[in-house]
């Protein structure tokens, strides 16, 4: 159902969190003509299917398309099954393994499962770009290839840095920006959502709408979310993701062990509160009407709610409570026995199994994701007294415990 908004309320509700709008009067223009005319705009977002998972940073644009769904326009999701066979070059030092065919098909599917948590899927138009780019031909492409200069190609910031540091940078990478690009000429996209890695692509369908005699669609340019270290981009690969398919207890967890300064920027981006919402909770925190505490629960309810259901958001704070406020491990807690004496925090994990190596210990403490005993440990130099008198919980993450002793000697 359409949402009736005047042109600023629109441009208000679709910009919200963005970096960049290029160009916000275009955009202007476009929604005032969509009124005008009845014709919605055709909103295009693409992935490259290369995981199967999406975590809460994906989910920064995926909203964002949503937000122009919602006010009537038509939603594009677009799967990058050819362009997903080059790998997405974007901010990489080294070439990108190729994936294949079969790799692509599941993770697409996955991903089409995955974005219907948050998109309308009888308002969601799915594409792959396959449908078009098979179809070109080799001297389709080399047509194609007759609309940009290398130059042009690259002026891109990491093809620069890696042909400056002498690294590898293959054909078929310097190509992806303009199979990107033609997808948009294909789609005939009035607006293009994307990260602030993608720029330049953004950019480059912009300049190739023309050379086709299209109107340039507008880049919207949207921030990359800070994981939950609070420093690094939400990756996976880095442990600081929050993944949309996680259960429900794990999601609220790791929202609640983010810093209180992070949790405004997961609203921001996380949320569909109005930023004069968003305002008004900050400014009553700063003031101490409210509790941040309280107010990053109400965030952890509500990423939950939108993956799952208002009841299983209800269910995670209880559990969540039940652990950590009334100090309550599960039922069911695995027992190890170790040599008595003083343990490093590091080592201990390492011994115990919980984490693969003293650099990933060391992260985790660091990071906050560590308690011994019910209290959180963020020294990598804490170290724990074993006796055969006592017990210890160690828990590493939301749902990972563990309960040592010392080993007893008795002959």
């Amino acid at each position: 159902m359409t949402i009736p908004m005047t042109i600023d309320e629109q441009l208000s509700h679709v910009a919200k969190g963005s970096t960049e709008i290029i160009r916000e009067a275009e955009l202007r223009a476009k929604l005032e003509q969509s009124a005008r005319t009845g014709k919605p705009l055709r909103v295009k977002l693409g992935a490259d299917p290369t995981a199967p998972d999406i975590h809460l940073g994906h989910t920064v644009v995926i909203r964002k398309l949503r937000a122009f769904q919602e006010l009537g326009h038509i939603a594009i999701f677009l799967i990058g099954d050819f362009t997903g066979m080059i790998g997405d070059p974007s901010g990489k030092n080294a070439t990108r393994p190729q994936l294949t065919r079969e790799e692509i098909d599941a993770n697409a599917e996955t991903y089409k499962q995955q974005i219907f948590k948050l998109l309308d899927p009888e308002k969601t138009v799915i594409e792959f770009n396959s449908r078009w780019m098979d179809k070109l031909g080799s001297a389709g492409f080399l047509r194609l290839s007759s609309h940009v200069t290398v130059r042009q190609i690259l002026e891109r910031d990491d093809f620069q840095q890696r042909l400056e540091a002498n690294r590898p940078l293959a054909l078929h990478e310097v190509m992806y920006p303009l199979v990107m690009a033609y997808d948009s000429v294909a789609l005939e996209a009035d607006v293009e959502l994307g990260g602030t890695d993608q720029k330049f692509n953004l950019l480059m369908g912009r300049n190739l709408q023309r050379e086709y005699g299209q109107e340039s669609q507008v880049a919207m340019i949207m921030p990359l979310l800070e994981g939950t270290d609070g420093v690094q981009k939400m990756s996976k690969s880095l442990g600081n993701y929050i993944g949309i398919n996680e259960p429900p207890q794990e999601i609220f967890g790791k929202i609640m062990s983010i810093s209180d300064d992070l949790m405004w920027r997961y609203y921001e981006l996380c949320t569909d509160l109005s930023p004069s919402a968003i305002a008004s909770l900050r400014e009553h925190t700063n003031g101490g009407q409210r509790n941040p505490r309280d107010i990053k629960v109400d965030l952890a309810k509500r990423i939950v709610a939108d993956f799952y259901s208002e009841a299983e958001a209800r269910k995670a704070e209880e559990e969540f409570n039940a652990m950590f406020r009334n100090k309550q491990a599960p039922d069911v807690v695995e027992e190890r026995a170790l040599q008595p004496g003083s343990w490093k925090l590091p080592k201990l994990l390492v011994e115990l199994g919980l984490v693969p190596s003293m650099a990933e210990a060391r992260r985790l403490i660091e990071q906050g994701g560590v308690y011994v005993d019910g209290e959180r440990r963020t020294q990598t130099d804490f170290e724990l007294s074993l006796r055969a008198d006592q017990s210890h919980l160690i828990q590493v993450g939301k749902r990972r415990f563990v309960r040592v002793k010392a080993t007893d000697y008795t002959d």
